[in-house]
């Protein structure tokens, strides 16, 4: 039967420390996993551009004995009204995933709802599974585990605040989220963190205080102000979240041993001060790599031998 990780409340919460458990594996040891998608394929729709999306999924497959083949809106019928489900049927009949990252969550669920192979979420407006998986992978190095972990991320309730506090909720982080009034994360979201977190010990907190939300952290985790597609709102976005960037000063309300992330890109004085995204605290290159072990873990997982 096929899998998909198109929303990872999908997933429970074993099966998610287990991709990360494989992550590891796959980072520590690439050479063991260069044949185990030998022949496959994966089909990469990309309505919206990517730097790390892309070249990690594509640079994965690659060192995982696969292809993976970039396919914008430009290159497809999808872009000129060819209805999802058709694409989704068709793509099943040549290659062996399909991998979007699209605008409307819609999108990425019709394609999953009619393909016959796994379908991954590369990131849509409602989530961003993946890039969840590469920041836990990125705190269980740091600090050895994931249970009762305190993150606290600033700014808007998108997509990565989203995946964020339910992958975190799955795996029994402490996930906070300050936003500024107007921003909070989907309320549907919320009571999906907040079942798992029931399940695992974690909590999900949503709060317009920054002071409440990265005492005692040890994970400030920050994203762009305006999102792809909001570029027409930034300006009235940039005055909504002035108080929100995160400062050194910030970061000195957190745990002593903090380390600081972001999914990039970064627009450094606008979010972040660039003396903490450029300084010792910052993790944010090695979350980046990261995107490729949790991916290639993910990969093998839907793609591979018995999958």
């Amino acid at each position: 039967m096929k899998r998909d990780y198109i929303n990872e409340n999908d997933w429970k919460p074993k099966e998610i420390e287990d991709l990360l458990v494989l992550a590891a594996k796959v980072k520590a040891r690439p050479e063991d996993y260069r044949a185990a998608l030998a022949g496959k394929s994966l089909a990469m729709i990309f309505e919206k551009s990517s730097t790390r999306t892309r070249v990690s999924f594509e640079a994965g497959m690659w060192q995982l004995g696969g292809l993976g083949m970039f396919l914008s809106a430009r290159d497809l019928q999808l872009g000129r009204g060819e209805p999802v489900s058709d694409t989704a049927q068709v793509l099943s009949r040549y290659v062996d995933g399909i991998l979007a990252r699209v605008f409307a969550q819609a999108t990425v669920e019709g394609l999953a709802r009619y393909a016959t192979v796994p379908v991954i979420n590369g990131l849509s407006d409602l989530l961003h599974p993946c890039q969840a998986l590469a920041d836990f992978q990125t705190v269980h190095e740091r600090f050895g585990g994931t249970k009762g972990f305190p993150l606290c991320y600033i700014g808007d309730g998108n997509n990565v605040a989203h995946s964020l506090l339910v992958t975190g909720a799955k795996l029994g982080a402490s996930v906070r989220v300050v936003t500024p009034p107007g921003f909070e994360p989907d309320a549907g979201v919320l009571s999906w963190a907040r079942a798992a977190a029931g399940e695992t010990g974690g909590s999900a907190l949503i709060t317009q205080s920054i002071e409440e939300g990265v005492s005692g952290a040890r994970a400030v985790y920050t994203d762009v102000w305006a999102s792809m597609g909001q570029e027409t709102e930034a300006a009235e976005r940039a005055k909504n979240f002035e108080r929100y960037r995160v400062t050194a000063r910030v970061m000195n309300l957190a745990a002593k041993d903090a380390i600081f992330l972001h999914c990039l890109p970064a627009h450094r004085g606008e979010e972040v001060d660039a003396a903490v995204i450029d300084g010792p605290a910052s993790a944010v290159f090695d979350q980046a790599e990261n995107r490729l072990h949790a991916q290639k873990a993910l990969l093998v997982t839907l793609l591979g031998t018995g999958a």
